[in-house]
């Protein structure tokens, strides 16, 4: 999987993301690959995708064709990944099933996206979290979030909160892998 992390402090927000793919049990590390594809940039925002590796380009794709892309608020996520969805699963062959007891079809996808409004978790079934602070997702978040809440306190920016995020989830998870990297952007007047 990977270990991919976003963070909120002193007016900056920074999404940052490992560089390893996996299949199984076979690593695609970052010597042999051209393109460290984890993190997307649409429209002002940075989206950390981790999940199967097809997402990346399904996503680059479809937000590429998209006219109208708004990521600005909680509620303009969901709008978004509503649209998405159906795209998914009508021009990219999405296989929308995980439980049979789910209470909605699964989009398959677990994002994280900063941007000058905020910090933002996107769900499977399209739920989306508004962070306050920080967060992880992928196979190293325990270790990312452990860091990040020690040393949240004595970081001076985002970027620093995320750059340990990262780093643990690549020193402890065998799914996540140096080198890694880190966006940062500063947030609008008005945002805390």
């Amino acid at each position: 999987m990977t270990t991919i992390v976003i963070a909120k402090k002193n007016g900056q927000v920074a999404i940052g993301a490992d560089t390893l793919t996996t299949f199984g049990d076979t690593r695609l590390a970052h010597p042999y690959k051209r393109a460290h594809d984890k993190i997307l940039h649409f429209h002002g925002s940075w989206i950390a995708v981790c999940g199967s590796s097809a997402h990346h380009l399904v996503l680059e794709n479809i937000f590429a064709e998209m006219k109208e892309l708004k990521l600005g608020s909680r509620a303009e996520i969901f709008e978004t990944f509503r649209k998405v969805h159906p795209i998914l699963k009508e021009k990219c062959f999405l296989n929308p099933k995980e439980e049979d007891d789910d209470p909605y079809e699964s989009s398959q996808i677990t994002a994280l996206i900063a941007n000058n409004s905020g910090i933002y978790g996107v769900y499977s079934y399209r739920e989306v979290f508004d962070y306050d602070r920080f967060w992880a997702a992928g196979s190293g978040r325990n270790f990312a979030l452990g860091a990040m809440y020690a040393g949240y306190g004595r970081a001076r920016s985002a970027a620093e909160v995320a750059r340990a995020g990262v780093a643990a989830g690549i020193e402890f998870d065998k799914s996540s892998a140096a080198p890694y990297e880190v966006h940062t952007i500063k947030l609008k007047r008005g945002v805390a």
